[in-house]
C-alpha cells in the first residue's frame, strides 16, 4: 500500500514512520523542509519524500494522486497567534490535495473534546475534524488526551515540575481529570486502524486505563522516580499566571505553555473503550508507560521530540533559509586549533549541550539561558533529544541544528535565543584544523551595540570552549 504521511517531522509522524515502513507499506512522507527531515538509512529505500506546505495552495500537486491512504497528523498549537485559521487552512487544502486521488482512507489524530466550552486549542481540533469529515474519502479520528512517552510535550512538562520543584504551589487546574495514554498505544492505534472498514467514518477517545487529576499524575510520577515531592493548588492563578509558570518552570514555550494551561482545564475523559474492542488493544497504564520513556531515556533512545518541533522555538523559519552562513554585513569571531584526531573532535563537538554542558563557563550559559527565558526566549531547558547524535532540525538548547555532517566534519547551529539579529555558531574540521566560527548578523545599531557588549565574554567563552574540545587532541 501508499500511504501519505503528513507530519512526517512531528513527534507522533517519526515514530509511526518505522511501524509502517515494517509492515510492508510504501510511505510518501510530506515535509515542509527536506533539510528537516533525517530519516534512518535503512528505511530510504522504502519511503518517498515530497516537499509540500499545506498552508501553500502551489505546493499541493507534489502529493502523488496513487494513494491508497493517509494520515493527517499537523498540529500549529500555537507557532502563531492565528493558529485556528492556520489549522483549518491546512485542512482544506489537505482535502484539496486528495481530490481525485485513490486514496480511500484518511486517519486523524485530535485531542479528547466531549466537552462544553471548550479550549480554543481544542475547538480548532474539533474544527479540523468537521473539514475532514466533508471530504469524499472515509474518515476515523483518534481523540487522544495526555500522551506519555520519552520527548513528549506533557512527560517532558511532568519531568521537569516534579524533578524540579520538591515544592509546588500550582494553580487550581491541577485538580483537572484526564486519561493519560501511552505513545506505544497511540502508534498502535494508529497501525491497526489503517483501512479497517470497522472504523469508518467515526471518532474514537483513546485513552489508557487510569482516570487521574493532573495532581495524581504529578505524585505519580515522582513516587515513581523515588521523590518526596508537596503540591498545594490555589484558585487566584489566572490563566496568564499559570502560563507563565509552565513557561519558567519546564522547557515549554510560552505560547505552547499558553495553549496547554488553556486546554488543562477541561477534562479529558473518555467517553467508552470501543474501539479497543474493535482493534484488540489494551492499552498500558500510566506507571508501565512512565516504565516504557525512561527505557528509552536510559538508553539514549528517544526518536522523536517536541523539542524538535517548530513550536518549541519562538523562529518559524525554513533551514534551507538559513545554512548558508552570510559574511557580509556580519561580525565573525574565529577560533582554531590543530588536531591530532578528527574523530575525537567530532565525537566531542556532537555531545555539545544537554547534560554535558558547553564544556566552558557553564554558569554564563546558563545565566544567559536565564535572560533569554526573561524575555520570552527558549533558555537552556530543551536540552537535546539524543545524548549521542545531531541531525537537522534537532533543538539544542538555546539553539537549533541547521546541518550536522560526522563525514564532512560539520556542525551548524542558529540562534534562537531572543536577539537584536541572527547568530550562527559552526564547527568545522579542515586539514586536521577544528575552527570554530560564531556569525552575528545585527539589526540595527541595537544589534550592533549588543555584539560590542558580548563581545570581551567571547574572548575566553569560546577560547575556553576549544580547549576543552581539543584537550588531548592537539598537535604538540
Amino acid at each position: 500500500m501508499r500511504i501519505l504521511l503528513t507530519g512526517a517531522t512531528g513527534y507522533i509522524g517519526k515514530r509511526l514512520l518505522p511501524v509502517l515502513v515494517k509492515n510492508g507499506h510504501h510511505v510518501v512522507c510530506c515535509v515542509r523542509d527536506v533539510n528537516r527531515f533525517s530519516p534512518p538509512e535503512s528505511i530510504m529505500s522504502f519511503i518517498e519524500i515530497v516537499e509540500v506546505d499545506f498552508l501553500e495552495e502551489d505546493t499541493l500537486k507534489n502529493i502523488p494522486k496513487d494513494i491508497d491512504a493517509a494520515y493527517y497528523l499537523i498540529h500549529s498549537m500555537s507557532t502563531s497567534n492565528e493558529y485556528e485559521k492556520l489549522e483549518q487552512l491546512s485542512a482544506q487544502n489537505f482535502n484539496r490535495s486528495l481530490e481525485g486521488a485513490s486514496v480511500r482512507h484518511v486517519i486523524y489524530l485530535s485531542g479528547i473534546v466531549n466537552k462544553d466550552g471548550l479550549s480554543k486549542h481544542l475547538k480548532s481540533r474539533k474544527n479540523v475534524e468537521n473539514i475532514l469529515e466533508d471530504s469524499a474519502f472515509n474518515l476515523t479520528t483518534l481523540r487522544a488526551g495526555i500522551i506519555i512517552g520519552s520527548g513528549s510535550a506533557s512527560f517532558e512538562i511532568i519531568r521537569d515540575l516534579v524533578e524540579k520543584l520538591p515544592y509546588m504551589i500550582a494553580p487550581k487546574w491541577l485538580n483537572t481529570k484526564c486519561q493519560p495514554i501511552g505513545i506505544r498505544d497511540v502508534i498502535s492505534f494508529l497501525e491497526k486502524s489503517l483501512l479497517n472498514e470497522k472504523v469508518y467514518n467515526q471518532n474514537f477517545d483513546i485513552g489508557g486505563p487510569d482516570i487521574l487529576t493532573y495532581k495524581n499524575m504529578l505524585l505519580k510520577f515522582a513516587k515513581f522516580r523515588k521523590l518526596k515531592r508537596t503540591i498545594h493548588t490555589v484558585p487566584i492563578m489566572t490563566p496568564k499566571l499559570s502560563s507563565y509558570w509552565l513557561y519558567f518552570v519546564t522547557s515549554t514555550s510560552y505560547n505552547l505553555a499558553t495553549s496547554l494551561v488553556s486546554s488543562m482545564k477541561i477534562e479529558v475523559v473518555c467517553r467508552n473503550a470501543k474501539i479497543n474492542k474493535i482493534l484488540n488493544i489494551e492499552p498500558e497504564n500510566y506507571t508501565v508507560a512512565l516504565q516504557r520513556a525512561f527505557l528509552k531515556i536510559d538508553g539514549n533512545q528517544i526518536v522523536s521530540s517536541w523539542k524538535d518541533s517548530q513550536v518549541s522555538g519562538v523562529k518559524n523559519f525554513n533551514i534551507s533559509d538559513f545554512i548558508d552562513v552570510p559574511i557580509f554585513g556580519c561580525f565573525r569571531d574565529i577560533t582554531q586549533r590543530e588536531i591530532v584526531s578528527s574523530k575525537l573532535a567530532i565525537d566531542k563537538v556532537w555531545s555539545i549541550g544537554g547534560t554535558n554542558g558547553w564544556y566552558y563557563a557553564n554558569s554564563l550559559w546558563k545565566f544567559r539561558g536565564f535572560i533569554d527565558k526573561l524575555f520570552g526566549g527558549v533558555g537552556l531547558r530543551r536540552g537535546r533529544t539524543n545524548s549521542a547524535s545531531l541531525e537537522s532540525g534537532d533543538a539544542l538548547d538555546l539553539w537549533r541544528v541547521l546541518y550536522a555532517d560526522k563525514v564532512e566534519g560539520r556542525l551548524l547551529l542558529f540562534a534562537e535565543m531572543k536577539l537584536p539579529g541572527e547568530a550562527w555558531l559552526e564547527f568545522k574540521i579542515k586539514d586536521n584544523v577544528l575552527i570554530q566560527t560564531a556569525t552575528f548578523r545585527p539589526h540595527g545599531i541595537l544589534g550592533r551595540m549588543y555584539w560590542y557588549s558580548v563581545l570581551p565574554f567571547h574572548g575566553f567563552i569560546f577560547k575556553g570552549m576549544m580547549d576543552e574540545i581539543t584537550k588531548h587532541n592537539q598537535v604538540n
